[in-house]
């Protein structure tokens, strides 16, 4: 029935922010970023990825109401509300160039059964997963 997951969307505070951030720092490519009457819609994606798009979607009204907004709020600042996984080729050297650019990270590299991993979070709370997989043990 379906064929893809075209778009994820997380929660963002300020959409510029959220743009300096995921393509000035992250290094992901503006996808699309268009005012329509209601909202800025503002996507980005992997580099060559045109296909998967994060949705950077404002935390304000007209999207949600102001009084469940200051409660998601809450819950963004202390990582409870978004997560999403990049893959890399290298995870240690994303780390290193990452860290040197000031990202906050909650994990350094650590082997995992899928692969190494870092965890990082944007300057909203967000928790950005950062992977370089590893092929899955042969039976």
């Amino acid at each position: 029935m379906f064929s893809a997951v075209t778009h994820y969307s997380i929660w963002v505070t300020d959409q510029d922010q959220a743009h300096d951030f995921y393509v000035g720092k992250l290094g992901l490519e503006v996808h699309t970023d268009i005012n329509l009457d209601f909202m800025r819609w503002l996507t980005v994606c992997a580099p060559g990825d045109r296909g998967h798009q994060i949705i950077l979607a404002p935390l304000a009204p007209p999207v949600i109401d102001p009084e469940n907004a200051e409660r998601a709020r809450d819950l963004l600042s202390k990582g409870y509300m978004g997560t999403i996984i990049l893959s890399t080729p290298d995870c240690r050297a994303t780390y290193e160039k990452l860290l040197a650019d000031g990202v906050e990270f909650s994990q350094e590299p650590v082997e995992q059964p899928y692969g190494l991993e870092c965890v990082a979070r944007d300057p909203f709370g967000n928790q950005i997963r950062i992977a370089e997989h590893t092929a899955p043990p042969t039976p």
